[in-house]
């Protein structure tokens, strides 16, 4: 059985909404600052807030980082290299098996 949560989900939300809007105002500030500052607000640990924002699910702050463009565009070109090299995989084993099949 998972320990209970110590802290509401409004207060998460509020907490990670807070951060990227810090983030936003502050352009360059790393997350970790901007976690600390906030943290100290709420009376929240910085590290529990860095995993908040890091972490899974639509309240997490990974939609802030997608708006930097630089960052966003070299996530894509990473992912569509994994993309290209998984199809040119697929397309040599589809030709190795149409061979073996004559």
């Amino acid at each position: 059985m998972p320990a209970p949560r110590k802290y509401s989900d409004e207060l998460r939300e509020r907490a990670i909404r807070t951060v990227n809007e810090t983030i936003r105002e502050n352009p360059g500030m790393p997350v970790k600052r901007a976690c600390s500052q906030v943290g100290e607000q709420l009376g929240i640990p910085g590290p529990t807030l860095r995993n908040w924002f890091r972490g899974p699910g639509p309240a997490a702050g990974s939609t802030a980082t997608a708006t930097d463009p630089h960052e966003r565009l070299v996530q894509l070109e990473k992912e569509n290299r994994e993309l290209r090299r998984a199809n040119a995989i697929l397309r040599s084993a589809s030709a190795f098996f149409a061979s073996m099949s004559r």
